[in-house]
């Protein structure tokens, strides 16, 4: 396959806000040793892309300094040692940074093949929401059938994902949001909504339990919400941190609350997992949830989707919170 020697890709052209992401030529990547080249058809927004954008989110050595960390289209080339696909596949992945463009490398073992069926729009928003759903919630959280969760931000990328995977696995979900809109949704996704700006999620949580608590929390807000999370918590709960939009510190948490409920407090970052950790995130997803999505369940929502140009937009629009699922670019 002749490849062109250029491609359009967006760059971050100095820290700061939605303006400061421009297109630019840049050469056509070569995979490396367990890489395939993708031609990229759709790429996803998410909030480590803005974090990144803002100069809040240092990159380990070997990371794109482009944004972008999850892509759908067709392998074009296929760097040394990679036996499991050939070019023309068409893939979704995982990537290690530079998914907005034209074309865009991945490692093999984060790379998966889209369920048949499934256009690139919605392939593309599958990599890094269900990697980090499946990672936190159902792994490192221990989510599972008949167990109770609360999702923070439940009309998000992650809270839509979130919430159907617990309605898959028979996983009793309650979700906040702040409109009675977003709360619609989430009863629609078969979860419970409660509304942060006007009730209190974790007496709401005391009162629907009976005092139990539930097992399992998703956090994105960190600093703001631990205590009343910690309170939300039954015997023995998770809670698991995905982010820190109410503040990276907390102030007076009750240790003691933590020690009686015997609660474990954790979190993670996808995007500084080893490539080995991320290829076993994959080989779960593609046994546990691959059937789910070729079954027509559990497909990403999608708010709405931008021009490659129009990053800047598509960052407005994610940053200003009215968004409900994911954002997505068509590259072509």
């Amino acid at each position: 396959m002749t490849l062109p020697q250029t491609m359009t890709l967006i760059e971050i052209t100095e820290p700061g806000g939605p303006e400061v992401l421009k297109p630019r030529q840049e050469p056509v990547p070569t995979p490396a040793a367990g890489e395939v080249l993708i031609r990229v058809h759709a790429a996803g927004i998410n909030r480590p892309d803005a974090l990144q954008r803002a100069g809040k989110y240092p990159l380990k050595p070997g990371m794109s300094p482009f944004p972008g960390l999850e892509v759908a289209g067709e392998v074009v080339a296929i760097g040394t040692g990679v036996s499991e696909f050939i070019v023309g596949d068409k893939v979704c992945a995982l990537t290690n940074g530079g998914g907005y463009a034209q074309y865009c490398v991945a490692p093999a073992g984060q790379t998966l093949p889209i369920p048949d069926g499934m256009d690139w729009v919605h392939a593309a928003a599958i990599p890094e929401t269900f990697f980090t759903v499946w990672a936190n919630l159902f792994d490192m959280g221990g989510a599972s059938k008949g167990q109770r969760a609360l999702i923070h931000g439940g009309t998000s990328g992650i809270g839509t994902t979130a919430l159907m995977l617990c309605r898959e696995f028979g996983v009793k979900a309650f979700a906040t949001a702040g409109s009675e809109d977003k709360c619609a949704v989430i009863r629609q996704l078969g979860a419970e909504p409660i509304n942060y700006r006007d009730q209190d999620f974790a007496e709401v949580i005391a009162q629907k339990t009976a005092g139990k608590g539930v097992n399992v929390i998703l956090d994105i807000m960190g600093g703001s919400y631990l205590n009343p999370n910690i309170a939300a918590l039954g015997m023995e709960g998770r809670l698991v941190m995905l982010g820190f939009l109410g503040g990276a510190h907390a102030k007076d948490v009750d240790l003691l609350a933590i020690m009686a409920k015997r609660a474990i407090i954790t979190g993670s970052l996808l995007r500084s997992r080893t490539r080995e950790e991320k290829a076993s995130i994959a080989e779960q997803l593609r046994e546990y949830v691959w059937p789910v999505l070729a079954a027509g369940r559990c497909l990403p929502m999608i708010d709405k989707v931008y021009a490659l140009n129009d990053a800047s937009q598509a960052h407005a629009r994610m940053e200003g919170g009215d968004h409900v699922g994911k954002i997505v670019l068509k590259v072509d």
